[in-house]
């Protein structure tokens, strides 16, 4: 059967691998007199239907940076707090993800992470670990840099020659190493910045930010964003194909 090249051009391009820095959830909070706690809780609340609408789209990674390593400078009882809330919304949304056939991976270091929250994040890759319909990553205790230096750390430590050592074999010793590249990142809360996030995996990312706060970005908003990506032309450091035009063009 002849392939319809009319109405397989007409859909939009979308990102294979699209991560989210997600922020705006003090000033969500503060806007409505509510506490930072109360702001976590709308932000992680809004993970539900952002997921949900991607999977739809059927976009097959998906990266969420919840908890930086520079998030520990935040007041005890604020990260304590957190913590307790991805404790429950993982291990309650571990299940339905696991219905869709969502794996759940975790990007980061274990290490200060709570007895329980280490045990919900163990208990949910678990659970998913057998799931391809979407790859979920949550960037949690994570720092782009921290993970560059532990992959040098492995190197070092198993003696690889220098010779041997080239990109494909670097990413290996990352924390995600079977997660490709970061097609586009999208920030919301109006900072220009990627704080920290997949510095190796975001070379050749497109970036996307929106003063909107997090816990009011919705499916509406997300759709900008994907047209957005849509329109950008990817050269990935080289030269954009020209397009070859008949006499009647020209």
């Amino acid at each position: 059967m002849k392939e319809n090249t009319a109405a397989t051009s007409s859909i939009p391009p979308l990102p294979r691998h699209l991560a989210f820095i997600m922020d705006g959830n003090d000033r969500w909070a503060e806007q409505r007199g509510l506490s930072r706690l109360d702001g976590h809780r709308a932000g992680v609340k809004n993970i539900r239907s952002i997921i949900k609408y991607l999977h739809a789209k059927e976009i097959k990674y998906v990266t969420l940076y919840a908890f930086s390593t520079e998030n520990w400078r935040r007041p005890e009882d604020e990260v304590n707090g957190l913590f307790h809330i991805l404790e429950e919304i993982i291990y309650k949304e571990s299940q339905e993800l696991h219905k869709n056939g969502v794996r759940i991976h975790h990007i980061g270091s274990m290490e200060g992470l709570s007895p329980k929250l280490q045990e919900s994040i163990k208990d949910a890759m678990k659970l998913t670990m057998n799931n391809t319909s979407m790859n979920l990553g949550i960037a949690l205790n994570y720092g782009g840099r921290s993970e560059i230096l532990d992959a040098i750390r492995k190197i070092i430590a198993k003696g690889l020659p220098p010779e041997e050592l080239d990109e494909a074999t670097f990413r290996k010793y990352l924390y995600a190493a079977d997660f490709p590249d970061v097609d586009m990142v999208i920030r919301t809360g109006g900072e220009m910045r990627i704080s920290n996030l997949l510095i190796w995996q975001t070379a050749y990312s497109e970036y996307y930010f929106t003063p909107v706060l997090w816990p009011d970005f919705d499916k509406e908003e997300l759709e900008k964003a994907l047209l957005a990506y849509s329109q950008r032309k990817r050269r990935f450091g080289g030269l954009q194909p020209k397009v070859a035009c008949s006499k009647k063009e020209l």
